[in-house]
C-alpha cells in the first residue's frame, strides 16, 4: 500500500469530492469496502482494465494531518498479460494509475517519486 501526500495547501477532499466516484471512472465499480492499515478503502473487485486483478483506494486519515490517498493496485504478472495478448491493456493501467494520482493528488509521476524518496531518506538511519 502506497500512500500519497498532496500539494502544497491543497486537501485530498477539495481535489476529489466524490472520491468513490472518481475510483469508479477511472478503474471499475467499487463493489465494497475494506480495512487496510487502520483506514476504510474502496474495493474495485473486478476493475475495467485486464492488468488489474483487484485495486484499492481511499482516504488515509491521521489526526492533526491532512488526509493522503492511500492506493494499492494488484496486478496480473506481466507475462501473463501479454500471453492474454492485453499488452496494450498495461499501457493503459499505466496511463489511468498516473492520471488518477495526478488528479488526486495535483503530483505528476516525477513529483511523486521525488517525494516518496525523501521520505525514504528521513526514515533511514544516520551512520
Amino acid at each position: 500500500m502506497k500512500e500519497y501526500k498532496m500539494r502544497r495547501g491543497e486537501y485530498l477532499e477539495e481535489r476529489m469530492p466524490d472520491l468513490k466516484g472518481s475510483i469508479e471512472e477511472y478503474f471499475g465499480e467499487v463493489t465494497g469496502t475494506e480495512e487496510a492499515n487502520g483506514h476504510e478503502l474502496y474495493v474495485v473487485e473486478d476493475p475495467e482494465n485486464p492488468v488489474f486483478e483487484r485495486i484499492l483506494a481511499g482516504a488515509a486519515s491521521y489526526d492533526g494531518k491532512k488526509d493522503k490517498l492511500a492506493v494499492h493496485f494488484e496486478e496480473r504478472p506481466a507475462e501473463e498479460v501479454i500471453a492474454d495478448g492485453d499488452a496494450e491493456a498495461a499501457a493503459d493501467a499505466v496511463d489511468a494509475k498516473n492520471d488518477f494520482l495526478l488528479e488526486a493528488t495535483g503530483r505528476d509521476a516525477k513529483s511523486r517519486r521525488d517525494s516518496m524518496k525523501r521520505a525514504v531518506e528521513d526514515e533511514s538511519p544516520d551512520y
